[in-house]
């Protein structure tokens, strides 16, 4: 199974190589094998491909940790080096034929460095770029701020340099992220059930109980949850938090609307100096984390594929003729399937339309009258994720997804508006503010928002999760006194999405969304210490004196 999908990836990518707009210029391409050392001795397997009779080549580089995509980043280079570029493929330590043990993130700046200070001194090298999604990218972040002049840019996607924004939403894991990657890079064959694995208790022991051995970075991942701790906010996670403000070279940063690193990947951007900013490129699409379109129920005819033509073009224009392009944005527009472009540092201009919760409705109108809604959330029986921002593992369920009937579950309350008279283009980030009470001393809920089209089906347009002990952006955790009402905010990462007329919108409120986040114990302290849970009992309020609304910001 596994060659047949890499058989149709290398199929797929062959054709739009071939739809490039730029010449082959040789058939003829010199292939060679190195072992370049880092700086502590250890030596890293290095393939490189030079076009015959181009010399200095621009070359593009790209270092990996992932041994199955070898034959896909074979081709790449094959194809890159046919119209006049260099390509050096480099295998970070442990994996693909390198020394060393493998160890993620520990060691891939200085290996990265080692390896552009040596393309550096080597004349067969001219310009050099940067190129990676993924851990790929990471790998080029992590030396973006101190690479060789030889190095004029880079080009990184789904990837963001802000750890604990991918990691965490208000103190639960993302665990279809990270506790997948963990089983799957552990450094040893795991074979342990996947969500066997993410509802374990206590989490901080499933690694020596079902995994086969202790993982002490997964532990410190998934027992400091506070954003400001010593964890995150000094060492290698704050080293590289700091690594955009530091960047000179233009980027071009690509993210998809459902791509679980997109809410650090737009921190990183915002976080580009400003040198770097004014000659770089933003670009979010309607994708997933492998650029595979992850909308239904909507025209999806102007998208395109340009996967590879676009790196391709970029490093054409930068490393071979010297071009400096000036810095922008470009974001597709979900249900107007068309993409808009604006210039670095133009602000949308937007104003906030709120849609109030009743019994059962969304109203633009605020009610008068004090109502409540009411539901038990019991840990052991958590909402599954289905049409989500934030997934990976389990990625048949990312995406804008038709999703079920409005009160599907008796621990999910929905509410639903009247049919919308003008359409409302959504810009930026929705913000659900809620008026809740529970009986447990922590405890989490959720909002998911979607578009009922007149045809009845539903489809998720942003949707994310908050706790009360880490209500309303603290950084740190907090206290709640069972029973108080309290007001809580829970923000929704940026989106493009136009809302038709004559559609509806509806809001699903619960508490838990699992596996995209680790599911609430309703417990006090960090939730992979827990080993109990027990059923809380929940209260949404709305009326005059407790406002509970959808909040989006509407393009003016």
């Amino acid at each position: 199974m596994a060659e047949d999908r890499i058989r149709q990836l290398l199929e797929h990518e062959k054709k739009l190589f071939a739809e490039i707009p730029l010449k082959i210029v040789t058939e003829k391409i010199k292939e060679e094998e190195i072992w370049i050392p880092g700086e502590d001795g250890v030596k890293l397997r290095t393939q490189i491909w030079l076009p015959e009779n181009v010399s200095p080549a621009p070359t593009v580089v790209v270092r990996s940790c992932y041994p199955h995509q070898e034959p896909m980043l074979i081709q790449r280079a094959q194809e890159f080096a046919k119209r006049g570029f260099g390509f050096v493929l480099q295998w970070c330590r442990g994996t693909g034929g390198s020394e060393g043990a493998w160890e993620p993130n520990v060691y891939d700046r200085a290996d990265g460095l080692s390896l552009m200070n040596y393309l550096q001194q080597d004349d067969r090298f001219g310009n050099l770029g940067y190129w990676g999604d993924s851990y790929l990218a990471f790998t080029g972040w992590v030396m973006a701020d101190a690479v060789p002049e030889k190095v004029r840019t880079m080009y990184l996607g789904v990837y963001g340099c802000d750890r604990h924004v991918s990691a965490y939403k208000d103190g639960l894991f993302r665990q279809d992220i990270l506790t997948a990657w963990a089983m799957d890079n552990a450094g040893h064959p795991v074979d342990a059930d996947y969500m066997t694995s993410a509802a374990f208790r206590p989490q901080v022991r499933v690694d020596e109980a079902l995994w086969g051995g202790r993982l002490d970075w997964y532990r410190d991942w998934i027992t400091n949850t506070d954003r400001d701790c010593a964890y995150w906010s000094s060492g290698f996670w704050k080293e590289l938090m700091d690594i955009p403000g530091k960047i000179r070279i233009p980027l071009f940063i690509k993210e998809g609307w459902y791509d679980h690193h997109l809410g650090s990947a737009l921190v990183t951007y915002d976080r580009l100096s400003k040198e770097a900013k004014a000659h770089s490129t933003l670009e979010v699409g309607p994708w997933n984390h492998g650029y595979r379109p992850a909308v239904r129920h909507q025209e999806l005819n102007n998208l395109g594929d340009t996967s590879l033509s676009s790196p391709m073009l970029w490093f054409d224009r930068i490393l071979r003729r010297g071009e400096m392009p000036d810095g922008l944005t470009r974001r597709y527009v979900i249900g107007a399937d068309c993409w808009e472009e604006k210039p670095a540092g133009t602000d949308q201009e937007t104003e906030i339309v709120r849609f109030y919760l009743q019994e059962g409705k969304l109203s633009q109108t605020a009610p008068l009258e004090t109502g409540t809604v009411e539901y038990d959330y019991d840990p052991n029986d958590p909402v599954p994720s289905y049409g989500a921002e934030s997934l990976f593992k389990t990625m048949q369920n990312v995406g804008s997804l038709i999703q079920p009937e409005p009160d599907y579950r008796a621990d999910v309350k929905s509410f639903l508006s009247d049919p919308i008279e003008k359409a409302l283009s959504i810009e930026g980030s929705i913000t659900v503010r809620l008026y809740v009470q529970s009986d447990a001393e922590d405890t989490s809920f959720t909002a998911k928002l979607m578009e009922v089209f007149p045809d009845g089906q539903a489809v998720n347009i942003r949707g994310s999760i908050t706790t009360l002990a880490y209500r309303n952006g603290r950084a740190k955790r907090g206290t709640y006194v069972p029973g108080e009402c309290v007001e809580i905010t829970i923000p929704m990462w940026d989106i493009s999405w136009k809302v038709q007329a004559g559609s509806r919108l509806r809001l699903d409120i619960s508490s838990s969304d699992f596996p995209q986040y680790a599911v609430h114990p309703n417990v006090t302290g960090p939730w992979s210490l827990a080993e109990e849970t027990k059923t809380a009992h929940q209260t949404v309020w709305f009326g005059e004196s407790c406002p509970s609304a959808v909040e989006l910001p509407v393009q003016s």
